[in-house]
């Protein structure tokens, strides 16, 4: 079938459905929902035997859903209606939620029911609900639905209130009095419920040294204690811990509420860290990730003036980063990545070792890597090499391995281009240490999504596997044509081949955990859930590291690169990627430094591009 999807947004939830249902023969293509008049002429454009609506923040034009069928996906149970259905269900504590595919009417939420699944809830940030349990539902429930509507003999579930099984109710949206933190009464649960449930967006508004800020990112802590309740008690690579009545809780993030215009700094660019780069052509500039977006900006380095920078209210920033200079007497709390259980507390990196089995962890906030977490990772993978272990298993973190470089942390910086400069060293400098280990075999295991530069820092382990449902986006175009590094030029084509290689980092297209295996970017993709898939990176470590041919695997592996090194040295391709990434963050074309401040101030796109909008590329080569 021929199916468009109307959404905000390519988000994690639109990448996996399409991918699901490009697997299965639909031609899908994409239509950012900008106004009415938009979707209507890109119906008119492709003429959709189906309309699917995975992510959306406002109801779908009449002209559009009496004509046509229209799939709309909600994050709620059978009768849920209304926004902010996630949020509320984590403030009222509910043991299991689910997911429902209904067709799009006048109504908000209320058409009739096509699909429905369930899930059993869990205390965790709502960003995690909705990337893991609520993403796999939902392709369950949309499946089912587009079979459904390809029988041509479904007739769907009106919505009946009587119904018993109809537990849902229509809801008003959350508001920040809903979700007020009373340090003085909220224990530390009621304490990370308000956080969890409101993580992503928007964050619950409190008071910090006499400014407003909103916080994110939350978890307990079980030692730590004392302190007057909402008193910052502690700090550790970028959190801070906070006292509760009956215990403490860390906050990893912040952001600041908006209080007037951005400042504007014509030294945005910064200086470049070596020699100027040579002009080159000026290009049109590109919008964020995910496509949209453009600027009038004059194309030449002395006449633009940047985005803001030093310190901008709304940039979502490690708590510790955002109170810059207001810390001084808070005390660090410092924990060793390789110190066994620490218990319930804040840490983005550990370590552990089973048998002859390391497993270092790094699970960073939307896996997103700053110059000084690249730094501490390989300092910490460094330390793992030496230990007696014969296998190190790189874990990243349960909802992502990784994104590549921070680019909140660069927007915030006083030069964000000298910033991402020295981002992408620290991340070329990890990549390295892993790709050019000699003393252990190595494996990257999946268990999150992974972007950009964090797909390849995940090629320099031996093998890679990922769990069934991990969606890659192997490319960096989508951020105002950034050429990228990592090793990429060495890692991706040596798995997959040079035309492949170009075909994945031009296309710009999320790729499947089960599609990655096919064309040899992983070794392997099993479990049906998380706790499926470590349990078999387990067996294959632990089977690696007990293997008879194991002296002889590594000797292989030395020997190969080795002969790489040969044949083309590493510091060769560093040197060739990073001449380009000067480009981008130093040359006359500020299409980089456009994109990402579209991205990390979530700039609503001004339209689909071509490369998601199958519809439009035809009309385009029609005209």
């Amino acid at each position: 079938m021929k199916i468009l999807f109307l959404t905000h947004s390519f988000n994690s939830l639109a990448q996996r459905l399409y991918i699901e249902l490009a697997r299965r023969g639909h031609e899908v293509s994409i239509e950012f929902d900008i106004n009415d008049a938009v979707t209507v002429q890109a119906v008119e454009l492709y003429r959709p035997d189906l309309i699917v609506a995975p992510f959306l923040k406002r109801i779908i034009p009449e002209a559009v859903w009496r004509n046509h069928v229209c799939f709309v996906v909600h994050p709620g149970i059978v009768g849920d209606r209304g926004p902010s259905a996630l949020d509320w269900v984590i403030m009222h504590d509910c043991a299991e939620w689910g997911v429902t595919v209904l067709q799009a009417n006048g109504e908000i939420d209320a058409g009739d029911i096509w699909a429905a699944e369930t899930f059993p809830m869990r205390l965790a940030k709502k960003s995690s609900l909705y990337r893991n349990e609520v993403v796999e539902a939902a392709v369950r429930a949309v499946l089912a639905a587009v079979e459904r509507f390809q029988s041509g003999n479904y007739k769907p579930m009106p919505l009946d209130y009587s119904r018993p099984e109809v537990r849902g109710r229509l809801h008003a949206p959350i508001r920040q009095v809903d979700r007020v933190i009373d340090w003085q009464s909220d224990d530390t649960r009621a304490v990370l419920k308000k956080i969890h449930a409101a993580d992503g967006f928007p964050g619950v508004l409190d008071a910090l040294y006499g400014e407003a800020y909103y916080l994110f990112d939350a978890c307990a802590e079980d030692t730590l204690c004392g302190g007057e309740p909402g008193a910052i008690i502690a700090r550790r690579n970028g959190a801070i811990c906070r006292a509760t009545r009956d215990g403490a809780v860390w906050i990893g993030h912040l952001k600041r509420k908006n209080e007037g215009a951005y400042t504007f700094d014509q030294n945005y660019l910064g200086s470049n860290p070596s020699q100027p780069p040579q002009p080159t052509p000026a290009l049109p500039c590109q919008g964020g990730s995910g496509g949209g977006g453009s600027s009038a900006l004059p194309l030449t380095r002395g006449s633009w003036r940047g985005f803001g920078s030093n310190g901008l209210s709304e940039l979502k920033l490690p708590a510790v980063l955002a109170l810059e200079g207001r810390l001084a007497d808070v005390p660090e709390a410092p924990l060793d990545p390789f110190s066994g259980n620490a218990g319930e507390t804040y840490r983005d990196i550990w370590f552990e070792q089973k048998n002859d089995v390391g497993y270092l962890h790094f699970a960073f906030y939307n896996g997103a890597m700053s110059t000084e977490q690249c730094m501490r990772l390989r300092e910490a993978y460094l330390a793992a090499t030496q230990r007696e272990v014969r296998v190190i298993v790189l874990m990243g973190g349960a909802d992502f391995w990784s994104n590549g470089i921070n680019l909140n942390c660069i927007e915030n910086a006083a030069s964000p281009a000298d910033e991402s400069w020295r981002n992408i060293n620290a991340m070329d400098d990890l990549t390295r240490a892993i790709a050019a280990t000699g003393s252990q075999l190595t494996i990257a295991a999946l268990q999150g999504n992974a972007g950009a530069g964090g797909v390849f820092l995940s090629l320099a382990a031996d093998h890679v596997y990922a769990r069934e449902g991990v969606v890659f986006n192997p490319h960096y175009k989508g951020m105002g044509n950034l050429y990228g590094s990592e090793y990429w030029t060495y890692l991706l084509p040596r798995r997959v081949g040079e035309a492949r290689a170009a075909a994945l980092t031009q296309n710009r297209l999320p790729v499947g955990a089960a599609e990655a295996r096919e064309m040899g970017l992983i070794d392997g993709c099993f479990g049906t859930d998380r706790e499926d898939f470590l349990a078999r990176i387990e067996q294959l470590a632990e089977g690696l590291a007990a293997s008879p041919d194991y002296p002889s695997l590594l000797r292989e592996k030395i020997a190969r690169r080795e002969r790489d090194e040969r044949e083309k040295p590493l510091d060769a391709y560093r040197a060739e990627e990073l001449q380009h990434m000067k480009l981008n963050f130093y040359g006359f074309d500020p299409s980089y430094h456009v994109a990402r401040y579209n991205f990390v101030y979530k700039v609503p796109h001004a339209w689909t591009p071509l490369y998601l909008a199958r519809h439009r590329r035809i009309a385009s080569s029609l005209a």
